[in-house]
């Protein structure tokens, strides 16, 4: 009977570890928080990003916009198809289904570009010389493009 407990012992603790090993390969939770956007062409700030895990899932969503005082300020995605066709902008979850890749990566999810309506595959991981700086990459196919988004103090 003491030999059946040893077994019950050692496969409990095998199978904590296991659990224990896998809950640290998650990615990289500083890439947590609220992020500013910038504009590739103009280089100005263009929204503020709130990244947080939903549902064990890195979700991104836009807590505001930066416009022009001319520009409507709360636009609907015109361009945007399916359920977010015609819906606010701010509160519209932009990055979404992002799992850890590794220890500093999250990826296989999905990025919207609101202005253009498409979506595209992303990673994100913060830049390595400049953790206030977030890495995203979005692409299509081959082509893809990188930004860096600011952490927003």
């Amino acid at each position: 009977m003491r030999l059946f407990s040893l077994r019950n012992l050692f496969l409990t603790l095998a199978f904590a570890f296991a659990f224990h090993a896998t809950a640290f390969a998650k990615g990289d939770t500083r890439v947590f928080g609220k992020w500013t956007t910038i504009d590739d062409k103009t280089k100005q700030p263009k929204s503020i990003v709130e990244i947080k895990l939903v549902n064990g899932k890195l979700t991104g969503t836009i807590l505001r916009l930066f416009r022009k005082k001319t520009e409507n300020q709360d636009p609907n995605c015109d361009k945007c198809t399916g359920d977010r066709k015609d819906k606010k902008i701010i509160g519209m979850t932009i990055i979404w289904g992002m799992t850890a890749k590794d220890n500093i990566t999250w990826g296989h999810g999905k990025i919207l570009d609101p202005a253009n309506g498409k979506e595209y595959g992303c990673s994100i991981w913060l830049d390595d010389k400049n953790p206030n700086n977030l890495k995203v990459r979005g692409w299509l196919a081959f082509f893809y493009r990188d930004q860096t988004w600011v952490r927003f103090k």
